[in-house]
């Protein structure tokens, strides 16, 4: 309706300007046939292109739901720790440590889903790591503070704070450094969803734990659970510093999916998929710490052996005769 009245407009005379009736812009019937086909061919082509853009409007959604359910997941978990979530059987620490696993999965379907839809975008980028921040920072941190305090409850807040901000300047850094034409085969730091799976994964065995304290397992359970249980409530807000300061490191961490599913495997990378089948056989629910704590240690034990080895090189070079 508004095009047509302008059109109109358009076509009104200006203030001492005279039309001729018999010029084809004031009578359509003797326009030539090439104008009306050229302007019907411009129309189909801008509704063609209408329709193209409201389609990929339409497929923009489904990232965007994806990036959504990482944030719905890191709340809930937030409530689950604060045990006041909906009404559910069952430990709620672990509920809130497997919210952020299932956080996780939608990290990671929502960067594949856009780039399977060519639909990545900054506003995709920001919204993601506003999730991230959600999900992977406050989440795993306030979980933290709800289990048993064996320190200064000052000092685990402050850990805590240490671990959000961390998680913060580690997603804000990945923002500026990463561009639309990397690879994505490493990162910069600890990335914040192995963080944060870290943490969930001493919340998602507790049940086991507990499970090893009942008289019927034996002793000798008893014993493990009972050491086992020890070590988690005193080396989790240790080992939450720790990873607060390996997000904000440049020690460079490969990306998991990345070199599984695309590219050439060499046998490092079978290596360590036997090393995870074999701790999944053996220690079952146990092999969840096990397989995300090998992530996290690999890459600072391979740097600082790499660092060592470099500088005792340079000191044989240097104290060779003629050096």
């Amino acid at each position: 309706m508004w095009g047509e009245i302008m059109a109109a407009l358009r076509k009104r005379p200006r203030r001492g300007q005279t039309v001729n009736p018999f010029s084809a812009r004031s009578r359509p019937e003797l326009r030539s046939p090439q104008a009306t086909d050229g302007n019907a061919d411009e129309r189909k082509s801008n509704l063609r292109l209408r329709r193209r853009v409201r389609r990929e409007r339409v497929f923009a959604v489904l990232p965007t739901l994806l990036t959504l359910g990482n944030a719905v997941c890191g709340f809930g978990s937030i409530t689950y720790a604060a045990k006041v979530g909906p009404e559910a059987v069952g430990n709620p620490l672990f509920l809130a440590g497997l919210l952020i696993f299932v956080a996780m999965v939608f990290d990671m379907l929502d960067g594949h889903a856009a780039r399977l839809t060519k639909q990545t975008s900054d506003f995709g980028a920001q919204l993601d790591s506003l999730c991230d921040v959600l999900s992977f920072g406050v989440a795993p941190a306030f979980l933290m503070l709800q289990f048993p305090q064996m320190y200064h409850p000052r000092l685990l807040w402050v850990i805590a704070v240490l671990f959000i901000l961390c998680a913060v300047l580690r997603l804000a850094r990945f923002n500026v450094e990463t561009g639309e034409e990397d690879s994505h085969s490493t990162f910069s730091g600890l990335p914040t969803p192995a963080a944060a799976a870290m943490v969930a994964s001493c919340a998602v065995i507790l049940p086991g734990l507990n499970d090893m304290l009942d008289p019927a397992m034996g002793t000798l359970s008893q014993g493990v659970g009972q050491a086992l249980l020890l070590a988690v409530h005193y080396g989790l807000p240790v080992m939450t510093l720790l990873l607060a300061c390996l997000m904000v490191s440049r020690i460079r961490y490969p990306h998991v999916f990345n070199q599984l599913f695309h590219g050439r495997r060499d046998f490092r990378q079978l290596r360590q998929l036997i090393f995870a089948l074999l701790a999944i056989f053996a220690v079952r629910g146990l092999a969840v710490p096990l397989i995300v704590g090998y992530f996290v240690l690999a890459s600072p034990a391979v740097a600082v052996w790499g660092g060592l080895v470099a500088r005792r090189r340079k000191r044989q070079a240097g104290a060779e005769p003629g050096g």
